[in-house]
């Protein structure tokens, strides 16, 4: 009996089933409800919308010469072949489908009520913590950020691989929705965003030999040890150093909020975690604030965290790798900060900061001047109002409720004055909103100080060193 007309005829049928679940997926523009100022940039919906919209236009030619093929040369094949040819095509299918899901969630918390427009406010600020003149940072990738459950941040860097196949057209960061509150939310976003930065800036290729030669050529068994450990942890200690660098001591602060869990596991080491270990992450956090921003308060936050987490209580074998570690952390930091990635043009990974305006006596001295004058806040940078706030907190000027309640309220007229700007004849209608955060470029306070190029050593001096 032969079966290629019946094969033909089901397998022709599954084919044009494809397209009509196909043409049913719309683009977000057309059914997402959302307020203007929760809108994700410009750049970033062009760039989603552009990737979804070539996958299906892709698919819908591959399913149009597929039912082509069964009506002409491939109605002779035998049902195994027809059926194989199909079975691609329905893999690519569900790719275009897993393309959509990828980005649906983002999307459409865009239409909830307030935290949509939270969440525009956070795409201003990640930009704003990723721009950096003179650097290969000055021109960020579209952002768009979201919640999820969970104690932990993660981020799908711009041009990464996504389900289904292809590479990311934004970079899509999750905020846990529980580190919405006071210096969490920055901590966490800046954190994220600066496994962007360390990806852009090269940073892992130019300083993992860097660590693996000291490790080769460690003078004993513990130098090895710990800088190994830094090596396998080297990811995670970039991010950090971006999120103190970028917040001062809220970096720090909000770091602890996350990872302050029960004893048994800040206290454990575990060997697939590119985390170093929570008890040792927070304590060198610590160390890395002191090497950009000397003051005595790094000291007095990381003996906290040691009487808060007793380390002593630790088993026997991780004391030992405490001790290693602490042993190499100043020589581990003065490496990191000092580093001249070839990205920098000479400069080190310490001139990336904005250190002219985080150091704790500025920025204090800046909150003491807001509270004379509230209208400076709004045109302070994101990232600097963080800082600030970060830095109240810490030294008790600020309740945590207070806290709270303005970052709500900047970080809506963050997203607000963002939509307003891009909206205005003069800036092409938003087409460059992601790109253009509020700087306070007139802002009386000085605000801007930080948008100068990173300073760069001569060539000949570098190769010297």
């Amino acid at each position: 009996m032969d079966l290629r007309p019946a094969a033909t005829a089901l397998l022709e049928g599954e084919a044009r089933a494809l397209l009509t679940r196909l043409n049913r997926v719309r683009p977000f523009a057309l059914h997402e409800t959302m307020v203007p100022a929760a809108a994700p940039s410009a750049a970033a919906q062009g760039a989603i919308e552009r990737f979804l919209m070539e996958g299906r236009s892709r698919l819908r030619h591959r399913v149009g010469a597929y039912l082509e093929w069964l009506d002409g040369p491939g109605g002779d094949r035998d049902p195994e072949w027809q059926q194989h040819q199909f079975s691609l095509l329905r893999w690519e299918f569900n790719s275009v489908l897993s393309h959509f899901d990828v980005f649906s969630e983002a999307v459409t918390q865009r239409s909830e009520h307030d935290v949509g427009v939270q969440l525009a406010g956070l795409d201003v600020a990640a930009v704003d913590a990723l721009v950096t003149p003179g650097t290969p940072l000055a021109d960020p990738p579209p952002i768009i950020c979201y919640l999820a459950r969970g104690p932990g941040g993660a981020i799908r860097r711009v041009h990464t691989r996504i389900p289904g196949g292809g590479r990311s057209p934004v970079s899509l960061i999750r905020i846990p929705r529980e580190r919405m509150v006071g210096y969490g939310i920055g901590s966490s976003l800046v954190h994220e965003v600066g496994h962007q930065a360390v990806a852009q800036l090269g940073l892992l290729g130019s300083l993992r030999p860097v660590l693996y030669d000291i490790e080769r050529h460690a003078g004993t068994a513990a130098e090895r040890t710990a800088f190994h450990y830094w090596g396998l942890t080297l990811s995670e200690v970039l991010a950090d150093l971006f999120a103190v660098g970028k917040l001062g001591i809220g970096g720090t602060l909000g770091l602890m909020a996350v990872v302050s869990l029960p004893r048994r596991l800040v206290l454990a080491p575990a060997l697939d975690d590119p985390h170093p270990f929570p008890y040792i992450r927070v304590r060198l956090s610590c160390a890395m604030g002191d090497a950009l921003y000397p003051h005595p308060q790094w000291r007095q936050l990381s003996s906290l965290w040691a009487a808060l987490y007793p380390p002593q209580r630790a088993p026997r074998e991780l004391r030992e790798l405490t001790r290693l570690l602490e042993r190499s952390m100043p020589r581990f930091v003065r490496l990191l900060v000092g580093h001249r990635p070839p990205s920098l043009s000479g400069a080190r990974l310490a001139d990336l900061m904005p250190r002219s305006s985080r150091t704790p006596a500025l920025l204090l001295s800046r909150y003491r001047r807001w509270l004379r004058q509230p209208e400076l806040l709004r045109t302070a940078p994101p990232t600097l109002v963080l800082a600030v706030l970060g830095q109240a907190r810490a030294a008790s000027l600020i309740t945590p409720e207070e806290e709270s309640g303005l970052l709500g309220e900047l970080i809506t007229h963050w997203a607000l004055s963002n939509t307003l700007d891009s909206l205005a004849p003069h800036r092409g209608a938003g087409l460059h909103r992601s790109a253009a955060p509020p700087r306070g470029a007139t802002s009386p306070d000085g605000a801007a100080e930080e948008q100068q190029p990173i300073p760069t050593r001569p060539a000949e001096r570098i190769r010297t060193r």
